[in-house]
């Protein structure tokens, strides 16, 4: 298993933990403060019609943080920064159900394949 950091400040380190899949990404995250790990974050592998659900959605972390973000707009101290960041979380959700709706529609949700948009941009598969 290889570690990779990828963010690193004066309080904490984010890495990935595992080795890319067959799409390229990792799996599994972790968030260390010094030395302590604080949080960890493992991603369904493989398609969960052949693997069963197994792991988290980019969905869900994002859902994690757009609960923090309102709730800190709601509280005391709203500021313009939150809300833009609000937003942009808001429109990743949008455009992740847009691709699994469109990846139901064409009958390809859990498996491997893409196509080109109007715009020759292709339409990612699964993540694996």
């Amino acid at each position: 298993m290889s570690k990779k950091t990828i963010l690193i400040d004066e309080c904490r380190k984010v890495s990935s933990i595992d080795e890319p899949g067959a799409g390229g990404a990792c799996h599994q995250y972790s968030v260390d403060i010094g030395e302590r790990p604080v949080a960890f974050a493992m991603f369904q592998k493989g398609a969960i019609e052949e693997n069963g659900v197994n792991g988290c959605q980019n969905e869900d972390l994002l859902v994690i943080v757009k609960d923090r973000l309102a709730s800190f707009q709601a509280g005391d101290y709203p500021c313009y920064e939150n809300k833009q960041a609000l937003h942009h979380i808001e429109a990743a959700l949008d455009w992740l159900n847009k691709r699994t709706v469109d990846r139901r529609t064409r009958g390809v949700e859990g498996q491997p394949k893409s196509i080109e948009n109007n715009a020759g941009i292709k339409s990612c598969p699964i993540a694996f």
